[in-house]
């Protein structure tokens, strides 16, 4: 079933579907009658000459300038020219296909005074799988994401470039394969395709949904390390953190207790400690501090992808113009910052727990960095090295780039979100918790191998697919194949569907 775009219904897991797993999109019926509608209010504002930005007027510094009729006609293509004005590599293909997704429904609203033609042929596109080359640096989130939407809207002028079954293709060459008429750019339909926060949006909606499942993982990789230091439980029952209130730490220490369910660790068959270090015991709170960010990041996200990004608005019920700054990002780009410290927040705790796995003085009598021949061999000493240069990579990310505004456009936008650099370095400080995660999962395994108990029927699954692809570690090796290993399993979420397999939902509360 397609996904329906109407302007109001979609949700993050939605533009991963578009984005990521090529579902189909469809432009609801009343949606484009809504967009008819509005084009035809335009039309006639156009003819009786009323002043609008960006239809009749230059835009930023220059808005007071006031086009003439034949300027009109030509203006869209110049705008679209000189805002595709980013630089370097190409965005990931599945951010630019969930950029057009939010665009399009934002056009489903019907106040972006955009022909339909436009908005049906973004459809095509994403459903004919041309995805338009968009240099992912040059936006500063306000107004919008103008420079990487522009490499979109030069596509709707038959130029620009674009992929299309796995090639590299002028825009004409990739339309005229995929059987997508050029629509053109008439007046306003460049300014509406280009002017709002859709590419750092996407990309956010696209993190936020990845980074949930790498809390759950995290949860995992906890109730192992826990299992293998012979931790104290109590700090896990659920009543404890329902008196306190949160959601998310609620939630996180149902999901841990989850992955332990069926371990002698529950028995009392095993000696704890009678209140362990706040790495073990604080675990499902601060995760739990996390999943409450990732929660209200979600709803900004989701507020924006249903929103009217957009200036000027146009609405037809009461015939008139509204000019604004419904482009500006830091809805978004504030929240998405928060995120940034959370994810690398609990790849500290994670660092942390990995410490006292190794360190023998800490470990509960494993042995010193996991590894029989201590003095022959390190063991997984240098593992920690490479988990702690990731975390202080993330740590230098993680400074908020909601802050770093530089005016431009001779401070007629004085104040904007930098919103995409938010997504930009979210994207790296994701990437660097997948191999932090990556290093517990071997060590909280290598440990496990060395105690002689049952385990819960989350971790023993967790162990196992651990195992799948990383041996014990009986004789030192080189590690860099494990440690890569391991962060692409980590990604792949191979565990977390594992785990989920035996354990249920990590998300849901037990009954």
């Amino acid at each position: 079933m397609p996904i329906v775009l109407d302007g109001s219904n979609l949700t993050v897991e939605k533009v991963v579907a578009i984005a990521r797993c090529n579902e189909k999109a469809e432009l609801h019926p009343e949606a484009l009658e809504r967009i008819k509608i509005c084009r035809a209010m335009l039309e006639q504002k156009i003819q009786a000459h009323e002043i609008m930005y960006g239809v009749n007027t230059g835009i930023g510094e220059f808005s007071e300038v006031v086009l003439d009729d034949e300027q009109v006609k030509e203006f869209q293509k110049y705008l679209i020219y000189n805002h595709a004005a980013g630089i370097g590599d190409p965005a990931p293909i599945e951010y630019v296909r969930g950029a057009i997704a939010g665009r399009i429904n934002v056009h489903a609203h019907g106040m972006s005074g955009i022909r339909p033609e436009i908005t049906l042929t973004l459809v095509e596109m994403l459903n004919k799988g041309v995805t338009p080359v968009v240099c992912q640096k040059g936006s500063v989130g306000a107004s919008g994401d103008l420079a990487p939407m522009s490499q979109i809207a030069l596509l709707l002028m038959g130029e620009g470039e674009a992929f299309f079954n796995g090639e590299r293709l002028p825009g004409k060459v990739a339309f005229e394969k995929a059987g997508i008429a050029i629509p053109g750019l008439e007046a306003r339909d460049g300014l509406g395709t280009i002017n709002g926060s859709n590419l750092l949006t996407a990309m956010s909606a696209i993190h936020l949904y990845d980074i949930n499942r790498w809390l759950k993982q995290a949860e995992i990789a906890c109730a192992m390390s826990l299992e293998a230091l012979f931790a104290n439980l109590k700090p896990y029952d659920v009543r404890l953190h329902e008196v306190r209130g949160f959601k998310g730490s609620v939630r996180s220490a149902c999901s841990i207790i989850k992955c332990i369910e069926g371990s002698d660790l529950q028995t009392g068959k095993l000696k704890s400690k009678v209140q362990d270090a706040y790495s073990m015991r604080s675990s499902p709170q601060v995760i739990g501090a996390a999943h409450d960010a990732i929660a209200y990041a979600k709803q900004q996200v989701e507020i924006e992808l249903n929103g009217v990004g957009d200036n000027p608005i146009f609405i037809p019920q009461n015939n008139i113009t509204l000019t604004g700054a419904n482009f500006q990002g830091t809805p978004v780009s504030l929240p998405m910052d928060m995120v940034s410290a959370a994810v690398t927040m609990v790849s500290v705790l994670s660092e942390r727990r990995l410490n006292r796995l190794l360190n023998p003085a800490l470990s509960i009598g494993l042995p010193d960095f996991l590894t029989k021949g201590a003095g022959m061999f390190s063991g997984l000493m240098l593992s920690q090295y490479t988990a702690d240069t990731l975390i202080v990579e993330q740590r230098m990310l993680s400074a908020p780039a909601s802050v770093q505004s530089i005016p431009a456009a001779a401070d007629q936008e004085d104040f904007v979100s930098m919103g995409m650099n938010t997504a930009i370095k979210n994207a790296q400080i994701i990437d660097n918790a997948y191999g932090v995660l990556g290093i517990e999962f071997i060590a909280a395994s290598q440990a496990l191998d060395f105690r002689n108990f049952t385990n819960g029927l989350g971790v023993t699954k967790a162990k196992e697919v651990v195992r799948r692809h990383v041996k014990h570690l009986d004789v030192d090796r080189p590690l860099y194949p494990d440690h890569t290993k391991m962060k692409e399993v980590v990604k792949s979420c191979e565990i977390l569907e594992a785990v989920e397999e035996i354990v249920g939902s990590l998300e849901q509360s037990p009954k």
